[in-house]
């Protein structure tokens, strides 16, 4: 392992290479472990997801799952922690919750957000990024950012002194 996950941040059904890989830039950012989970509408070696990331590819901490259930395998293995659910037809802000360290944040692929029996089993962990109405959404990679830093800040602010706690 190149570090251990901080926080895990996961890609559902990811449709564009350079939100995928400014994702994973920012993991390696943050210390956080990266999950894509499939179907993924691009090649992992697709020069789009290589040039968001810049030369932090190598750095970064991810993993593919081959579909939720395997996901969810894969996370109770790792001790992962609450898993919170964004969509823009949330109601609940993302700040207006506790994270902790080894949380999951799962975002939707572009195009489409969250499944419906995914948003319907996790409705008590549900969350928005609060936007204008004039927007319908607001893009994956950007909100990935936001929640993963809004978490960073909750757990002390500074994402180097975060690194080295339980293998999460």
């Amino acid at each position: 392992m190149r570090y251990e996950p901080v926080l895990h941040l996961v890609l559902h059904e990811p449709e564009i290479p350079p939100n995928a890989g400014n994702v994973g830039r920012t993991c390696v950012g943050i210390g956080a472990k990266m999950w894509l989970v499939r179907p993924i509408a691009f090649s992992l070696d697709d020069y789009y997801l290589r040039r968001a990331g810049l030369d932090y590819w190598d750095e970064l901490e991810w993993e593919v799952a081959d579909d939720w259930a395997g996901l969810e395998r894969r996370l109770a293995e790792s001790g992962a922690g609450t898993r919170w659910l964004f969509s823009a037809r949330a109601t609940r802000p993302y700040t207006e919750v506790a994270f902790s360290r080894g949380d999951v944040l799962v975002f939707g692929k572009e195009s489409a957000g969250l499944p419906a029996e995914l948003v319907a089993a996790h409705a008590n962990t549900l969350l928005t990024i609060p936007s204008r109405p004039e927007v319908r959404s607001l893009n994956v990679a950007n909100c990935a950012a936001v929640a993963a830093y809004e978490a960073i800040r909750q757990l002390g602010g500074d994402p180097r002194a975060l690194q080295g706690g339980p293998n999460i």
